[in-house]
């Protein structure tokens, strides 16, 4: 692509007209997923969250991050849970490769985001490590800017990147969230003076567009889409517990609720590929 290539700012919106990226990712990719074995939890949840949106308060999905369709899987639960305008209003906390991969982008163009290094890459080269953390404190300001406003509705991986599947077991594990990550949100959250609620999600979408096995700092990978059902589950909101000297306790209270949800969607799915 060259000097062609799309930039993304720090915030980005989604580009909608005159073509519709947002409309052409979730076409691209609602075709290879088995809409009939696929399992969407947490309606009751989600209307709450709606609510909490529509009264001018902010809301953070904190999930698991398993593929490079994840926005498109997230959009089309939505959509079947009823909630399809929340699905387009979602900013995604997207890491470099989603903005600087010739095949990634056309699907980032069509997506709110927030754009940011994660830690390992900004540690991949010390020489562009200041300004990469400078980048990073950047995004973060225009975040704050945006929680501040209210109304609005944040999808964040805070593990910093996508499950891997363990090659003996050929399982495919959560990877953890990182509490740092977590900390910061929340402090971002208390910073923006309006309630900002924190809902775990849960996403089974691994074998749809699977990462590679080990993580490649460039970008380029090999990528095979398949036809397969997908599952998202989204939490009761996490309470906000763990004072400062506890914090931690938040971190695992919605990890323990993200691993819980993950085992009851691949039961679910599993139990839905038997009766067919």
């Amino acid at each position: 692509m060259g000097e062609k290539k799309y930039k993304f700012g720090l915030a980005h919106d989604a580009m909608r007209e005159p073509f519709d990226y947002y409309a052409w990712g979730c076409d691209f990719f609602r075709p290879a997923m088995n809409m009939k074995q696929s399992v969407f939890l947490g309606e009751d949840n989600l209307k709450k969250a709606m609510e909490q949106l529509e009264a001018g308060e902010n809301v953070v999905f904190l999930a698991n991050h398993q593929s490079e369709a994840d926005p498109q899987v997230v959009s089309i639960a939505f959509e079947e849970m009823g909630f399809a305008q929340l699905g387009a209003d979602l900013r995604y906390v997207a890491g470099h490769k989603v903005t600087t991969d010739a095949l990634a982008i056309p699907f980032s163009m069509g997506r709110n985001l927030l754009c940011i290094h994660s830690k390992k890459h900004i540690n991949a080269d010390p020489e562009t490590k200041g300004e990469k953390s400078k980048q990073n404190m950047m995004t973060m300001s225009s975040m704050l800017d945006k929680l501040k406003v209210g109304g609005t509705a944040l999808w964040v991986a805070p593990s910093g990147g996508r499950d891997r599947r363990d090659v003996e077991t050929k399982e495919v594990p959560l990877a953890k969230f990182d509490q740092k990550t977590v900390d910061m949100f929340r402090l971002m959250g208390s910073k923006s003076k309006k309630p900002t609620h924190f809902y775990p999600m849960a996403m089974v979408s691994y074998e749809l567009c699977p990462p590679p096995d080990t993580i490649e700092a460039g970008v380029g990978e090999q990528r095979n889409v398949r036809y397969v059902p997908i599952g998202v589950s989204v939490g009761k909101e996490v309470e906000n517990t763990g004072g400062k000297e506890s914090r931690h306790l938040f971190t695992d209270h919605a990890m323990e609720a993200v691993e819980e949800d993950y085992q009851t969607l691949l039961k679910s799915i599993e139990e839905k590929a038997g009766e067919q």
